[in-house]
Protein backbone atom coordinates (compact mmCIF):
# COMPACT_ATOMS: atom_id res chain seq x y z
CA UNK A 1 0.00 0.00 0.00
CA UNK A 2 1.27 3.42 -0.80
CA UNK A 3 2.72 5.89 1.90
CA UNK A 4 0.09 8.26 1.10
CA UNK A 5 -3.00 6.11 0.51
CA UNK A 6 -4.73 6.99 3.60
CA UNK A 7 -5.42 10.47 2.07
CA UNK A 8 -6.53 8.72 -1.54
CA UNK A 9 -9.43 11.00 -2.77
CA UNK A 10 -8.86 12.99 0.24
CA UNK A 11 -9.03 17.10 -0.27
CA UNK A 12 -5.31 17.81 1.19
CA UNK A 13 -4.28 21.37 1.01
CA UNK A 14 -0.71 22.37 1.67
CA UNK A 15 -0.57 25.08 4.71
CA UNK A 16 -0.29 28.32 3.58
CA UNK A 17 2.23 28.90 6.14
CA UNK A 18 3.99 25.85 7.92
CA UNK A 19 6.67 23.58 8.61
CA UNK A 20 8.65 20.90 6.40
CA UNK A 21 9.78 17.85 8.21
CA UNK A 22 13.02 15.93 7.05
CA UNK A 23 14.56 13.24 8.55
CA UNK A 24 17.84 14.32 9.60
CA UNK A 25 19.53 11.75 7.25
CA UNK A 26 17.84 13.38 3.94
CA UNK A 27 19.74 13.75 0.96
CA UNK A 28 21.40 17.16 0.18
CA UNK A 29 21.56 18.42 -3.04
CA UNK A 30 25.31 19.26 -4.24
CA UNK A 31 26.27 19.27 -0.52
CA UNK A 32 23.65 22.31 -0.15
CA UNK A 33 21.24 22.53 3.38
CA UNK A 34 17.92 22.74 2.95
CA UNK A 35 17.59 27.05 1.99
CA UNK A 36 14.39 27.48 4.73
CA UNK A 37 15.15 28.40 8.39
CA UNK A 38 16.02 25.64 10.85
CA UNK A 39 13.44 25.71 13.70
CA UNK A 40 14.40 22.25 15.18
CA UNK A 41 16.43 19.79 15.40
CA UNK A 42 16.81 16.23 16.63
CA UNK A 43 18.55 12.85 15.67
CA UNK A 44 15.91 11.76 14.03
CA UNK A 45 14.34 14.93 12.13
CA UNK A 46 14.78 18.73 11.48
CA UNK A 47 12.09 20.60 10.97
CA UNK A 48 12.27 23.78 8.53
CA UNK A 49 9.75 26.63 8.98
CA UNK A 50 8.20 28.53 5.84
CA UNK A 51 5.96 31.79 5.88
CA UNK A 52 4.10 31.37 2.60
CA UNK A 53 3.98 28.74 -0.11
CA UNK A 54 5.76 31.23 -2.82
CA UNK A 55 8.38 31.08 -0.03
CA UNK A 56 8.73 27.49 0.09
CA UNK A 57 8.28 26.85 -3.86
CA UNK A 58 11.35 28.52 -4.33
CA UNK A 59 13.22 26.81 -1.65
CA UNK A 60 12.37 23.82 -3.43
CA UNK A 61 13.16 25.15 -6.43
CA UNK A 62 16.53 26.28 -5.33
CA UNK A 63 17.63 23.10 -3.47
CA UNK A 64 16.33 20.89 -6.66
CA UNK A 65 17.62 23.32 -9.57
CA UNK A 66 15.91 21.10 -12.03
CA UNK A 67 15.87 17.43 -10.18
CA UNK A 68 13.61 16.12 -7.65
CA UNK A 69 14.36 12.77 -6.26
CA UNK A 70 12.07 10.20 -4.70
CA UNK A 71 11.92 11.29 -1.03
CA UNK A 72 9.35 11.25 1.45
CA UNK A 73 9.29 14.30 3.64
CA UNK A 74 5.65 15.58 5.91
CA UNK A 75 3.86 18.92 6.16
CA UNK A 76 2.85 20.55 9.07
CA UNK A 77 0.40 22.87 9.79
CA UNK A 78 1.84 25.10 12.43
CA UNK A 79 -2.01 26.29 13.64
CA UNK A 80 -3.16 22.77 14.38
CA UNK A 81 -0.23 20.73 14.68
CA UNK A 82 -1.68 18.76 11.60
CA UNK A 83 0.69 17.04 9.15
CA UNK A 84 0.22 14.91 6.04
CA UNK A 85 3.51 12.67 4.48
CA UNK A 86 4.33 13.54 0.93
CA UNK A 87 7.06 12.71 -1.89
CA UNK A 88 9.44 16.15 -2.34
CA UNK A 89 8.27 15.15 -6.31
CA UNK A 90 5.07 15.53 -5.70
CA UNK A 91 5.18 18.81 -3.08
CA UNK A 92 6.95 20.60 -5.65
CA UNK A 93 4.95 19.33 -8.60
CA UNK A 94 1.81 21.02 -6.48
CA UNK A 95 3.12 24.49 -6.03
CA UNK A 96 4.55 25.13 -9.26
CA UNK A 97 1.15 24.15 -11.04
CA UNK A 98 -1.55 24.87 -8.24
CA UNK A 99 -4.40 25.55 -11.14
CA UNK A 100 -4.12 21.69 -11.74
CA UNK A 101 -4.22 21.36 -8.60
CA UNK A 102 -7.15 22.71 -7.63
CA UNK A 103 -8.95 21.71 -10.52
CA UNK A 104 -8.16 17.91 -9.71
CA UNK A 105 -9.00 18.60 -6.27
CA UNK A 106 -12.48 20.64 -6.97
CA UNK A 107 -13.71 17.69 -9.43
CA UNK A 108 -14.70 20.22 -12.03
CA UNK A 109 -15.15 17.74 -15.00
CA UNK A 110 -17.48 16.73 -17.35
CA UNK A 111 -17.89 13.55 -19.39
CA UNK A 112 -17.99 13.54 -23.13
CA UNK A 113 -19.56 9.83 -24.53
CA UNK A 114 -18.78 8.57 -27.62
CA UNK A 115 -21.07 6.02 -29.20
CA UNK A 116 -19.96 2.17 -29.07
CA UNK A 117 -22.16 0.24 -31.62
CA UNK A 118 -23.38 -3.71 -32.21
CA UNK A 119 -21.83 -4.43 -35.73
CA UNK A 120 -24.82 -6.80 -35.89
CA UNK A 121 -27.91 -4.48 -36.11
CA UNK A 122 -26.04 -1.14 -36.01
CA UNK A 123 -27.66 -0.30 -32.81
CA UNK A 124 -26.16 1.99 -29.98
CA UNK A 125 -25.21 -0.81 -27.42
CA UNK A 126 -23.39 2.17 -25.14
CA UNK A 127 -20.76 5.04 -24.55
CA UNK A 128 -17.32 5.20 -23.82
CA UNK A 129 -17.00 8.06 -21.24
CA UNK A 130 -13.92 10.58 -21.55
CA UNK A 131 -12.92 12.84 -19.03
CA UNK A 132 -12.63 16.44 -20.18
CA UNK A 133 -12.94 19.86 -17.98
CA UNK A 134 -16.03 21.52 -17.96
CA UNK A 135 -14.30 24.80 -19.88
CA UNK A 136 -12.13 22.30 -21.68
CA UNK A 137 -9.03 24.61 -21.14
CA UNK A 138 -6.92 21.50 -20.21
CA UNK A 139 -6.42 18.62 -22.66
CA UNK A 140 -6.66 15.30 -21.18
CA UNK A 141 -3.10 14.63 -21.55
CA UNK A 142 -1.77 16.83 -19.79
CA UNK A 143 -4.48 16.52 -16.96
CA UNK A 144 -3.14 13.04 -16.62
CA UNK A 145 0.12 13.61 -17.31
CA UNK A 146 0.20 16.03 -13.89
CA UNK A 147 -1.75 13.90 -11.82
CA UNK A 148 0.62 11.14 -12.21
CA UNK A 149 3.94 13.70 -11.48
CA UNK A 150 1.95 15.39 -8.62
CA UNK A 151 0.96 11.88 -7.01
CA UNK A 152 -2.90 12.92 -7.47
CA UNK A 153 -3.58 10.38 -10.13
CA UNK A 154 -5.70 8.31 -7.47
CA UNK A 155 -8.13 11.71 -6.89
CA UNK A 156 -8.37 12.20 -10.76
CA UNK A 157 -9.16 8.83 -11.14
CA UNK A 158 -11.98 8.32 -8.07
CA UNK A 159 -13.30 11.93 -9.98
CA UNK A 160 -13.61 10.45 -13.49
CA UNK A 161 -15.22 7.66 -12.43
CA UNK A 162 -17.95 9.94 -10.67
CA UNK A 163 -18.24 12.20 -13.16
CA UNK A 164 -19.09 9.16 -15.90
CA UNK A 165 -21.41 7.67 -13.15
CA UNK A 166 -23.40 11.35 -13.11
CA UNK A 167 -23.44 11.39 -16.77
CA UNK A 168 -24.79 7.60 -17.20
CA UNK A 169 -27.43 9.16 -14.73
CA UNK A 170 -28.37 12.17 -16.65
CA UNK A 171 -27.92 11.28 -20.01
CA UNK A 172 -28.14 7.36 -20.89
CA UNK A 173 -31.47 5.08 -20.63
CA UNK A 174 -31.63 1.99 -18.70
CA UNK A 175 -29.46 -0.54 -20.47
CA UNK A 176 -27.12 1.39 -22.35
CA UNK A 177 -23.58 -0.18 -21.32
CA UNK A 178 -21.49 2.83 -20.19
CA UNK A 179 -17.65 2.15 -19.92
CA UNK A 180 -15.58 3.96 -18.25
CA UNK A 181 -11.60 4.00 -17.73
CA UNK A 182 -9.57 3.34 -14.57
CA UNK A 183 -5.84 3.15 -12.89
CA UNK A 184 -5.29 -0.36 -11.72
CA UNK A 185 -2.09 1.74 -9.93
CA UNK A 186 -4.56 3.88 -7.85
CA UNK A 187 -6.31 0.51 -6.69
CA UNK A 188 -4.19 -1.30 -3.83
CA UNK A 189 -6.82 -2.94 -1.96
CA UNK A 190 -9.94 -3.43 -3.98
CA UNK A 191 -11.99 -4.23 -1.59
CA UNK A 192 -11.20 -0.81 0.14
CA UNK A 193 -10.07 1.15 -3.14
CA UNK A 194 -13.52 0.56 -4.59
CA UNK A 195 -16.37 1.38 -2.06
CA UNK A 196 -16.13 4.65 -3.16
CA UNK A 197 -16.64 3.62 -6.69
CA UNK A 198 -19.57 1.41 -5.35
CA UNK A 199 -21.37 4.23 -3.05
CA UNK A 200 -21.78 6.45 -6.32
CA UNK A 201 -23.42 3.41 -8.04
CA UNK A 202 -26.08 3.27 -5.25
CA UNK A 203 -25.85 7.38 -4.77
CA UNK A 204 -27.12 7.53 -8.87
CA UNK A 205 -29.16 4.41 -8.61
CA UNK A 206 -27.28 3.01 -11.75
CA UNK A 207 -27.60 -0.79 -12.26
CA UNK A 208 -24.41 -2.11 -11.81
CA UNK A 209 -24.83 -3.93 -15.42
CA UNK A 210 -24.89 -1.06 -17.00
CA UNK A 211 -20.97 -0.21 -16.05
CA UNK A 212 -18.03 -1.67 -17.76
CA UNK A 213 -14.66 -0.61 -16.31
CA UNK A 214 -11.76 -0.99 -18.50
CA UNK A 215 -8.36 -0.92 -17.71
CA UNK A 216 -6.20 1.97 -19.31
CA UNK A 217 -4.28 2.12 -22.36
CA UNK A 218 -1.47 3.98 -20.67
CA UNK A 219 -1.32 1.85 -17.93
CA UNK A 220 1.96 -0.91 -17.78
CA UNK A 221 0.51 -3.65 -15.52
CA UNK A 222 3.42 -5.73 -14.47
CA UNK A 223 1.15 -7.38 -11.39
CA UNK A 224 -0.89 -9.38 -13.51
CA UNK A 225 -2.42 -11.21 -10.11
CA UNK A 226 -3.12 -7.75 -8.43
CA UNK A 227 -5.48 -6.89 -11.62
CA UNK A 228 -6.84 -10.53 -11.63
CA UNK A 229 -8.17 -9.30 -8.10
CA UNK A 230 -9.27 -6.05 -9.28
CA UNK A 231 -11.64 -7.12 -11.93
CA UNK A 232 -12.85 -10.14 -9.66
CA UNK A 233 -13.72 -7.31 -7.61
CA UNK A 234 -16.02 -5.44 -9.81
CA UNK A 235 -17.50 -8.17 -11.48
CA UNK A 236 -18.44 -9.66 -7.63
CA UNK A 237 -20.37 -6.57 -8.07
CA UNK A 238 -22.16 -7.00 -10.83
CA UNK A 239 -20.26 -5.00 -13.27
CA UNK A 240 -18.19 -5.86 -16.39
CA UNK A 241 -14.75 -5.30 -17.33
CA UNK A 242 -12.47 -4.99 -20.44
CA UNK A 243 -9.34 -4.73 -21.73
CA UNK A 244 -8.59 -1.75 -23.20
CA UNK A 245 -6.47 -1.53 -26.41
CA UNK A 246 -5.92 -5.01 -26.35
CA UNK A 247 -2.16 -5.81 -28.34
CA UNK A 248 -0.05 -8.81 -28.69
CA UNK A 249 0.95 -8.56 -24.96
CA UNK A 250 -2.62 -9.46 -23.88
CA UNK A 251 -3.90 -11.39 -26.61
CA UNK A 252 -2.47 -14.30 -25.18
CA UNK A 253 -4.83 -17.24 -24.90
CA UNK A 254 -3.55 -17.83 -21.30
CA UNK A 255 -3.35 -14.34 -20.30
CA UNK A 256 -7.37 -13.74 -21.02
CA UNK A 257 -8.39 -17.11 -19.24
CA UNK A 258 -6.40 -16.05 -16.76
CA UNK A 259 -7.97 -12.79 -16.53
CA UNK A 260 -11.98 -13.56 -18.15
CA UNK A 261 -12.75 -9.66 -19.24
CA UNK A 262 -16.12 -9.49 -20.76
CA UNK A 263 -14.38 -7.36 -23.52
CA UNK A 264 -11.72 -6.67 -25.64
CA UNK A 265 -10.94 -3.33 -27.26
CA UNK A 266 -8.67 -3.95 -29.83
CA UNK A 267 -5.25 -1.35 -30.24
CA UNK A 268 -6.63 0.85 -33.12
CA UNK A 269 -3.14 0.10 -34.71
CA UNK A 270 -4.87 -3.29 -35.63
CA UNK A 271 -7.59 -1.42 -36.71
CA UNK A 272 -6.59 1.40 -38.86
CA UNK A 273 -6.73 -0.22 -42.84
CA UNK A 274 -7.73 -3.38 -41.35
CA UNK A 275 -9.30 -4.02 -44.53
CA UNK A 276 -5.97 -3.85 -46.54
CA UNK A 277 -3.36 -4.76 -44.02
CA UNK A 278 -2.74 -8.44 -44.21
CA UNK A 279 -0.94 -7.85 -40.71
CA UNK A 280 -3.72 -6.79 -38.95
CA UNK A 281 -5.98 -9.31 -40.12
CA UNK A 282 -3.80 -11.79 -38.96
CA UNK A 283 -4.03 -10.50 -35.78
CA UNK A 284 -7.44 -9.71 -35.96
CA UNK A 285 -8.33 -13.35 -36.65
CA UNK A 286 -6.02 -15.08 -34.38
CA UNK A 287 -7.78 -12.77 -31.53
CA UNK A 288 -10.91 -13.24 -32.65
CA UNK A 289 -11.09 -16.84 -32.72
CA UNK A 290 -9.31 -16.65 -28.72
CA UNK A 291 -12.05 -14.57 -27.79
CA UNK A 292 -14.54 -16.82 -29.14
CA UNK A 293 -12.87 -19.73 -27.09
CA UNK A 294 -13.51 -17.87 -24.06
CA UNK A 295 -16.68 -16.16 -25.09
CA UNK A 296 -15.48 -13.29 -24.64
CA UNK A 297 -16.72 -9.97 -27.12
CA UNK A 298 -14.61 -7.91 -29.00
CA UNK A 299 -14.67 -4.20 -30.00
CA UNK A 300 -12.84 -2.77 -32.60
CA UNK A 301 -11.76 1.38 -31.35
CA UNK A 302 -10.42 3.75 -33.92
CA UNK A 303 -13.00 2.93 -37.22
CA UNK A 304 -12.31 5.76 -39.64
CA UNK A 305 -13.51 4.20 -42.44
CA UNK A 306 -16.24 2.43 -44.16
CA UNK A 307 -14.22 -0.10 -45.44
CA UNK A 308 -12.84 -1.03 -41.70
CA UNK A 309 -16.82 -0.97 -40.67
CA UNK A 310 -17.56 -3.81 -43.57
CA UNK A 311 -14.67 -6.07 -43.30
CA UNK A 312 -14.75 -6.07 -39.15
CA UNK A 313 -18.66 -6.61 -39.98
CA UNK A 314 -17.92 -9.62 -42.20
CA UNK A 315 -15.24 -10.62 -39.55
CA UNK A 316 -18.06 -11.03 -37.26
CA UNK A 317 -16.60 -8.41 -34.05
CA UNK A 318 -18.82 -8.04 -31.65
CA UNK A 319 -18.86 -4.14 -31.33
CA UNK A 320 -17.26 -0.72 -33.03
CA UNK A 321 -16.42 2.42 -31.82
CA UNK A 322 -14.50 4.88 -33.62
CA UNK A 323 -14.98 8.59 -35.21
CA UNK A 324 -16.74 6.70 -38.62
CA UNK A 325 -19.77 6.55 -36.16
CA UNK A 326 -19.33 9.32 -33.80
CA UNK A 327 -17.60 11.42 -32.35
CA UNK A 328 -17.61 11.98 -28.07
CA UNK A 329 -20.20 14.81 -27.01
CA UNK A 330 -21.18 16.33 -23.75
CA UNK A 331 -25.15 15.21 -24.74
CA UNK A 332 -24.96 12.67 -26.98
CA UNK A 333 -27.08 12.70 -29.87
CA UNK A 334 -30.84 10.75 -29.06
CA UNK A 335 -31.61 10.02 -32.60
CA UNK A 336 -28.27 7.72 -33.79
CA UNK A 337 -27.73 6.79 -37.66
CA UNK A 338 -24.43 5.73 -39.47
CA UNK A 339 -23.00 7.69 -42.26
Amino acid sequence: MAKDCQYCGTSVFIPEQGALVLNSIHPHQGGKEFPLRLTYESPEAKVYSYKNKDELRLALVDWFEGSTPDYWVHILNTENSQSFPISIQHLYERLQYPELAELIHSGSFQSHLQPIVDMKNNRVYGYESLLRTKDLSVPPGELFSYASRSGLQSMLDQKARRTAVKAKSEHLNAGDKIFINFLPSTIYVPEFCLKHTFQIVKEFNIDPEDLVFEVVETEKIDDVEHLKSILETYKASGMKVALDDVGSGYSTLEMLSLLQPDYLKIDRSYIQNCHSDVNNQAFLFDVMERANQLNIHVLAEGIELQEEWEWLQQLGVDFGQGYYIGKPQAVPEKEFILP
